[in-house]
């Protein structure tokens, strides 16, 4: 982290409730009072947003696995250096939907580029930042896939097509990450009530970031 702001990104498959989590969490740091904004990957701003559109959609199943990892990281570094960095820098704590750690999931471990591969497309990307907190909000991927169908409202894009075992490892690989990583990753059951979770998310954030933002 740069500066005197704070970066908390939000992790887990298709259905585990992050977009909703996020929208809680906005609600709860504005009624604290407290300097913060909440953005999504890929998106966030135009440039990103039009190459979310690109790989999103569900008419092109065709796309390279390669090609889709070079988007996620372009649209990446655009909102990083338009939008995140110069909040946090600003003093502002940014709640991001997805990061890094999806791409090292979704691509390098379910589509089978390789973790180590994908990691350095994005360190290229990146450059040094990295959350000071994530959480993963962890599903059986029947469950989460179950979500999205029984809530028509979602946007169900090109990655909700893909195959069961799909998901399945793309589980396998963020609980990888959990293990690489437990100083950073938090693993939040998301098969809980939302406000079971919301109130899990909201205790660890009182401890880990806001006591000292």
């Amino acid at each position: 982290m740069k500066g005197r702001g704070r970066f908390i990104t939000l992790e887990g498959g298709e259905g585990s409730g992050k977009t909703t989590m996020i929208r809680h969490l906005d609600k709860y740091l504005e009624s604290r009072g407290l300097t913060h904004m909440t953005t999504r990957e890929p998106g966030g701003i135009e440039i990103a947003e039009k190459i979310r559109s690109v790989i999103l959609d569900k008419a092109h199943t065709s796309m390279d696995a390669r090609t889709e990892a070079l988007l996620y990281a372009a649209a990446r570094r655009q909102h990083l250096v338009e939008k995140v960095a110069p909040a946090i820098e600003a003093g502002m704590l940014v709640l991001c939907d997805r990061f890094v750690d999806s791409s090292l999931v979704y691509q390098g471990y379910a589509r089978g580029l390789g973790m180590e591969e994908v990691g350095s497309i994005n360190r290229f990307a990146v450059d040094s930042w990295q959350p000071d907190l994530t959480f993963y909000l962890d599903i059986e991927p029947e469950q989460g896939l179950a979500r999205i169908a029984a809530h028509r409202e979602n946007e169900v894009n090109r990655l909700d097509m893909e195959d069961i075992s799909f998901h399945h490892k793309v589980r396998e690989g963020y609980l990888h990450l959990v293990h690489q990583h437990p100083e950073r990753i938090v693993v939040i059951d998301a098969a809980q009530q939302p406000e079971q979770v919301l109130q899990q998310m909201i205790e660890i954030l009182a401890k880990r970031v806001l006591e000292d933002y």
